[in-house]
């Protein structure tokens, strides 16, 4: 049985990547292959993940080079983290390639789009099941570079989104390679559950902070985030619904959860205050970014980016509840964030936009759309009983229960924790309601009068992860004792969420949806009495296209006031993205050096003659 397991987790890996590396090159006519091989391999993959997660600890072990005291080998395990989140990266996987079938992305280019998914897959699950940091580091890299191809696949400015992904990321890749280098130096082995390293010296901090650095910047947090709203732009929205929003997710916080809980042992100080400050500050900053954004996908891209925030403030309190409620909701944020793409993928194939300016009344047009879209808006908003309220409730309590170690200094400012979360879910369903009204809500555009529903193989999966978002909510002891705790080894208590009651609150909330519907009904018909006019304005009749009030004015008036207006001004023109500051410093060096090497001889003798006196200043010792 333990061969049978060990070859399954080889196929598991190498297959995707070896089929998904061959469909890169496939001719552009064919059109059918890729999307059949990519199904049937997602498919058996989703299959093989189900099958792994049914036991405990199997591994394969293949030794590949050793020189010295480094061993280099390849090291596949089977552990209660890595194969609970493979099994849902598969899963997005398989979802995702069923929801391509009928999109423009998935057809244009067919070997590059669907060899990249199976790329995606395949390095996914090489950094699930990896025990060795550098077979780790390169999985990862595979993942970076299939984001690479994804995003070409897009539109207009699709290559420069994917060259600032590509820049931005592999720069948080080299600082994961330095801190594999530097665990080396200190442990002697590159074995995960070998490593257990104390935050007590300068290289062991360095380290934490640069295998942080790669994590938080996969994940999509704040302040190595812009990447992700670019992408967002002009990548394709399954590509979204992929990556940033559901695998980028599981595998950014995975690492985090790794180097918090195994790789280092964190001591209580600095280094929580680091990871508090980071959680905090992009929930409230990237959402405040969300409530003013005029396109559909930028708009999810920085909510992706704010809840985050919430991840690595469960993460930071180093509480068993609020790290449990960090890993869950990572797990939701992937399921409502890839039905919220799915669901704006949706409603810009059929309309040909994603501005909000130019959509509206969708609702009746695409009711399954909207219905998936409301469920997971909802969710993401933490409304109960869904399952963003539920994996929220969790971070609270720890952030709650991290006050109560008053010995560390980030515990003594939990209040300003929680009030940063609690304040962040308020404007999201603020932001989201302005979504909603744009989308499907407000008056009918008279271009989108034939617009109808996506076909099934698009609405299906947004169902189902809409689906996902309720039977998490409501029943979510199912995850929480059967994924989340046995994933963390924590033993799980009777009072670990407080006094929610699920049960009794989702009636109470369908009682009073009943009642709404019910008085809804008894207005309608009373309303048949009432004449219907079309809308007069001083005397004239004014057309529909005149009379539709835009979802994008509702916070118009939140960056128009004083002081947040030179902040959205400036974060508009780019001052805040380490990306266009770090291009404008290279610019500025560049400048600089082409004025030094201007060609005169005079010019070149001066800084000969500057170079030798610092020379002889430094080693002479002359005043």
């Amino acid at each position: 049985m333990a061969d049978s397991v060990c070859n399954f987790l080889c196929i598991t890996v190498f297959v995707p990547m070896v089929v998904g590396f061959a469909l890169l090159f496939s001719p552009g006519r064919w059109k059918l292959l890729p999307k059949v091989l990519a199904l049937l391999i997602s498919a058996l993959v989703f299959g093989l993940s189900i099958w792994i997660f049914t036991f405990d600890r199997y591994g394969f072990y293949w030794p590949v080079l050793q020189i010295g005291t480094l061993d280099l080998e390849l090291v596949l395990l089977v552990q209660p983290l890595g194969k609970f989140i493979l099994l849902f990266a598969c899963g997005f996987g398989l979802l995702i390639t069923v929801y391509s079938l009928k999109s423009r992305a998935g057809t244009d280019k067919s070997g590059l789009y669907y060899g990249s998914v199976l790329l995606t897959i395949g390095g996914s699950a090489g950094i699930l099941l990896c025990d060795n940091l550098l077979f780790m580091l390169i999985f990862w890299e595979i993942v970076t570079a299939s984001l690479y191809l994804l995003i070409t696949t897009g539109g207009k400015n699709s290559n420069f989104a994917a060259t600032k992904s590509f820049a931005m990321i592999g720069a948080s890749d080299a600082a994961f390679l330095l801190g594999v280098l530097m665990l080396w130096a200190l442990s002697g082995t590159l074995s995960i559950s070998a490593i257990s390293i104390q935050t007590d010296s300068a290289l062991s901090i360095i380290a934490f902070l640069l295998l942080m650095t790669a994590a938080i910047t996969k994940a999509g947090a704040m302040p190595l985030h812009t990447w992700l709203p670019t992408s967002g732009e002009s990548a394709p929205t399954s590509v979204m619904a992929l990556l940033p929003a559901a695998i980028d997710k599981l595998l950014g916080i995975y690492l985090l959860v790794l180097i918090v809980r195994n790789i280092f042992v964190l001591q209580p100080g600095a280094l929580t205050i680091v990871l508090s400050v980071i959680g905090a500050a992009t929930i409230i900053i990237a959402v405040m970014v969300a409530m003013v954004q005029h396109n559909l996908k930028r708009l999810l891209s920085y909510h992706a980016i704010s809840q985050v925030g919430y991840m690595v403030l469960g993460i930071a309190s180093a509480t068993p509840i609020g790290i449990a409620g960090g890993v869950f909701h990572m797990l939701n944020h992937a399921i409502y964030k890839c039905c919220l793409f799915l669901c704006g993928g949706a409603v810009e194939q059929q309309t040909g936009t994603a501005e909000l300016d130019r959509l509206g009344g969708l609702g009746k047009k695409m009711p399954l759309t909207f219905a998936a879209c409301l469920i997971a808006a909802l969710s993401i908003s933490g409304i109960p009983p869904l399952n963003g309220f539920v994996s929220k409730w969790m971070i609270y309590q720890g952030l709650i229960e991290m006050g109560a170690q008053k010995a560390a200094p980030a515990a003594q400012l939990w209040p300003l924790w929680l009030v940063a979360a609690m304040f962040g879910s308020a404007l999201t369903l603020a932001s989201f309601v302005k979504l909603i009204h744009s989308i499907f809500l407000s008056r009918l555009p008279d271009d989108l009068k034939d617009i109808k529903e996506t076909s099934a193989v698009q609405w299906i999966p947004m169902l189902l992860l809409a689906g996902l978002c309720v039977f998490f909510g409501i029943f979510y002891y199912v995850p929480v004792q059967k994924l989340i705790y046995p994933a963390l080894n924590i033993t799980a208590t009777t009072t670990a969420l407080g006094t929610w009651q699920s049960g009794l609150a989702t009636v109470l909330i369908i009682v009073g949806i009943l009642l709404g519907l019910g008085i809804l009904l008894v207005g309608g018909l009373m309303a048949k009495k009432v004449r219907i006019v079309p809308t007069w304005y001083c005397g004239e009749v004014q057309d529909n296209e005149q009379m539709i009030i835009p979802g994008t004015h509702f916070y118009k008036t939140v960056s128009s006031m004083g002081g947040l207006r030179q902040l959205y001004k400036g974060q508009e023109k780019g001052y805040f993205d380490l990306y266009d500051q770090g291009g404008r410093l290279g610019f500025g060096l560049t400048a600089f050096l082409r004025w030094l090497h201007s060609g005169v001889l005079p010019m070149y003798l001066t800084w000969v003659t500057l170079g030798l006196l610092i020379i002889l200043f430094i080693l002479c010792d002359i005043w």
